[in-house]
């Protein structure tokens, strides 16, 4: 029901937002280890909350849609009981993990949890559904932050725009398979609304638009050629998945979706803490 190595996804941008943190703190390592395994932990339980949350709330839907119709839940191989029981177990997890990090963070966990499981309901209202699970994932380098100096610089929140932005536009892309689901269900998406071809260029838009976000975060923060080169890799690693997927040829999305983004991140992760690292 749960693949944790989605976490892949966010968690590096999330390391990134903890290092950037930790360099403005002039690199003391008082509690760093300890910080940054709560960050960890924090980041693994709030998606096992949120993809629990998703799998229960959709469960009638993906029992529909051929392509999901497989999925634990709408299968029988595990019981909503189980499910639920799983989001309690992962929610205390989070909340303890918030409270050895700062009472910031525990201030602020129950919102951190409610923006990531609010993304589920929105595909039924919205076709900004995309966006709504990029802020979702977006937060994670603001929080890390948090976590590590007990407050919030909004410079960081370039990089969360970032991630919103990476975020929605590989999201389209995904999207895209459900595209006459979507239109016969009546449920909501950026395919469904201007087709699977002008999705894909709003998709290409959104990652020009996270491009941009990362060259003014690092402005931000004064970061160097490493940084820049991060940044460069990025946009050719976007471009290599856009040219996995045409608007007549979406066999390749798995490729485009899972491989490509997990390369994203964590090539962005080694050269942004190299940067902040050797500076």
């Amino acid at each position: 029901m749960i693949k944790f190595e989605h976490s892949v996804f966010a968690l590096p941008f999330a390391l990134t937002g903890a290092l950037l943190a930790w360099r403005d703190a002039g690199f003391s390592r008082d509690g760093l280890w300890w910080k940054l395994g709560w960050i960890v932990v924090a980041m693994v339980s709030a998606r096992s909350v949120a993809m629990a949350f998703n799998r229960v709330l959709d469960a009638d839907i993906d029992a529909r849609n051929p392509r999901t119709k497989m999925r634990h839940l709408p299968a029988g191989l595990l019981s909503r009981n189980f499910a639920w029981g799983f989001m309690a177990f992962w929610a205390l997890v989070f909340t303890f993990a918030a409270r050895a990090l700062n009472p910031l963070c525990l201030m602020l966990a129950p919102l951190a949890l409610g923006i990531v499981m609010f993304y589920s309901f929105t595909k039924r209202f919205t076709m900004f559904a995309h966006l709504v699970l990029g802020f979702s994932l977006g937060i994670a380098p603001a929080a890390a932050w948090i976590a590590m100096r007990g407050s919030l610089d909004p410079r960081i929140l370039w990089l969360t725009a970032a991630v919103t932005f990476w975020t929605a536009g590989f999201d389209i892309i995904y999207a895209c398979q459900d595209h006459a689901f979507d239109v016969q269900s009546g449920l909501f998406s950026i395919p469904q609304r201007f087709g699977i071809a002008g999705a894909l260029w709003i998709s290409r838009c959104f990652h020009v638009a996270m491009l941009v976000c990362l060259i003014l975060l690092v402005r931000a923060f004064n970061l160097g050629p490493l940084a820049l080169t991060g940044v460069a890799a990025v946009a050719a690693l976007l471009l290599w998945e856009h040219r996995l997927v045409h608007a007549d040829d979406l066999s390749r999305v798995d490729a485009a979706f899972f491989t490509m983004n997990g390369y994203v991140s964590v090539i962005f992760f080694v050269f942004w803490a190299t940067d902040i690292l050797w500076r």
